[in-house]
């Protein structure tokens, strides 16, 4: 059968008129709605409160919000916008503003050009404005100032002949060849100038005999002007020295030089006799001094009390068995103390300070006995220690000579001149009759006593200086702080190095450390730059003990020659501490 077109057969009476393909009997997919299309009628009003249980006076909203739930009267939407301006908007703050701080512009000047605006300003008070702005005015501060110095910058002004010649010192006249003395004497080459004369200037003539009356007075005010300036404490000739107790003397009239036998009977016995071990804990402390404490020195023989010099510029006598306070202070420098030594007896001392004098003291009644200086600073002090020699003494100074002095006439008596650099050590050797220095040129020199001359030099090109040298109780070796972090061993006699013998393992570059022996020998003992005290066996060089003592330096330290281990520390925190 044949289909015509835009007509069904009978299977397809039900399909559309022209649907020849069956389109409309297909199942149609219906397009999605979303919610919103499908309520897109308007809400006359959204869900509002109908009244305000919390009383808001205002209402808060965020740019992002879009529906509120509080009805607003008319008037508070026609309100004015509230908050801070916005400083970006297109308001401009300046009038001639062109950049949103300000009014900028490019400028460009030599560091002269500048450097001689700013000094103007400075001294003068005016500069010129450097603006290309037409409005702003041309300088800026004193516009009076300006006027007068001609608008002129500081390094262009010249002072006029006539300005210069004013100011300028006038010569007198040379004088008359003829005259000797008086009015018009020939003074030549050497002619004052004027304006250089005293103000209290020489009287002459009449005017003396009219001043005659009044001259005793002008020298009664003169001596009290003098004693007005005083001078300052420790100065030479003002000496003092303060004693911190109630009475001098005791029950028996002893003084603090006699040694405590009562309450420390053990200083009868002889020094070393007992075998000695290291000390563990702090059992007292010293204060007084208010900086770094530099020096200490035991009372020789007995050790009941010791001396401290410290950068405070005082030494103090401390007690060590009855009280453990300060005895006596000693004002006698005006600048750190360096060093001080006993006499061997104890009664007399010597300190040095870099205030370059040296001065001879009294330990019982604290008198300042005698000075001695060369203009030089001394590094080191040492008695002979020799009973007949105790009037010598020895100083290593700043200007590498180590100087001889006795003490009765107070004369340079000999001079060592050899070293290259500061003598920084002197120790006597051999009984007393030669002394090893040590010194910042490296070098270790020894040499007879009275002869100029040094016997040994030693120096290799891997030693560093050595600041702090100290003899072993046998007296047969000596021990020098090396810089290089290690304690080495010379012998006494031969003054060959002990290679055998090397302590290390402590940290003291830089520093002047004081090596200490026990009374025994046993022990040998060194401070060091982080505030330890580290204790080394003297057989074996082991390190036994390290022993935190201070928070800084530990610049020297002694052990107590009658006890068998009882050591005092000495810090440039200003404390000193005993340990047991």
């Amino acid at each position: 059968m044949a289909l015509v077109p835009g007509y069904s057969s009978d299977e397809d009476d039900a399909m559309t008129p022209g649907d020849v393909f069956g389109l409309s009997s297909l199942p149609v997919k219906k397009p999605r709605m979303d919610d919103a299309t499908k309520t897109s009628q308007l809400e006359a009003a959204p869900d509002v409160l109908s009244e305000d249980p919390l009383h808001q006076t205002s209402l808060v909203t965020r740019p992002t919000d879009t529906q509120m739930n509080v009805n607003i009267k008319y008037d508070d939407m026609m309100l004015p916008l509230q908050g801070p301006e916005n400083p970006f908007g297109d308001r401009k703050r300046f009038l001639n503003q062109n950049a949103l701080a300000g009014h900028v512009e490019e400028q460009s000047m030599t560091e002269h050009a500048f450097r001689a605006q700013h000094l103007t300003h400075a001294i003068l008070g005016y500069s010129a404005n450097p603006s290309i702005d037409p409005n702003a005015p041309t300088v800026l501060g004193s516009l009076e100032s300006a006027q007068t110095n001609g608008f002129s910058t500081i390094d262009t002004m010249r002072s006029t002949r006539s300005q210069r010649r004013e100011l300028k010192r006038k010569r007198k006249q040379k004088g008359d060849l003829d005259v000797v003395e008086g009015d018009g004497a020939y003074v030549g080459p050497w002619a004052s100038w004027e304006g250089d004369e005293p103000e209290n200037h020489f009287l002459t003539g009449v005017e003396a005999g009219e001043e005659e009356e009044e001259e005793e007075e002008e020298e009664e005010e003169e001596v009290v002007k003098t004693k007005k300036a005083k001078p300052k404490r420790g100065a030479p000739g003002q000496e003092t020295s303060v004693f911190h107790g109630k009475s001098m003397t005791d029950y028996q009239g002893r003084t603090y030089m006699s040694a405590p036998v009562a309450e420390a009977p053990h200083l009868l016995q002889e020094a070393g006799s007992q075998e000695c071990f290291i000390p563990k804990v702090c059992i007292h402390t010293w204060t007084g001094h208010t900086q770094g404490v530099s020096v200490i020195r035991t009372f020789p023989q007995t050790g009941h009390m010791f001396l401290s010099g410290s950068m405070d510029t005082k030494i103090k006598l401390w007690d060590v068995y009855t009280h453990g306070n300060c005895l006596r202070t000693f004002h006698g420098h005006v600048k750190a103390v360096k060093d001080v030594t006993f006499s061997n007896d104890g009664r007399q001392f010597l300190s040095c300070s870099y205030d370059r004098t040296i001065k001879l003291w009294d330990t019982e009644t604290g008198q300042c006995l005698k000075r001695f200086g060369n203009g030089k600073i001394p590094y080191v002090v040492r008695f002979h220690p020799d009973q007949d020699k105790q009037h010598i003494f020895l100083a290593g100074m700043s200007d590498k000579k180590i100087i001889q002095y006795d003490m009765n006439t107070g004369d340079i008596t000999q001079e060592y001149d050899q070293h290259l650099g500061p003598v920084n050590t002197i120790t006597f050797v051999d009984e007393n009759r030669r002394f090893v220095t040590t010194s910042d040129d490296k070098t270790i020199r020894a040499w007879d006593f009275d002869i100029p001359v040094v016997i040994k030099y030693i120096a290799e090109p891997h030693m560093h200086s050595m600041p702090a040298v100290t003899l072993h109780p046998s007296n047969r070796y000596f021990a020098a702080q090396s810089l290089d972090n290690q304690i080495l061993i010379y012998s006494t006699d031969n003054f060959r190095q002990n290679r055998k013998k090397r302590f290390a393992g402590h940290s003291v570059a830089g520093y002047a450390c004081q090596v200490g022996f026990s009374p025994d020998g046993k022990w040998i003992s060194s401070g060091d730059g982080e505030g330890n005290v580290v204790f080394w066996d003297w057989k074996t060089g082991r390190i036994k003990s390290r022993l935190k003592a201070h928070s800084k330096v530990v610049i020297a330290h002694e052990w107590l020659p009658h006890d068998t281990s009882k050591v005092i520390t000495a810090s440039w925190d200003g404390l000193i501490k005993l340990w047991d």
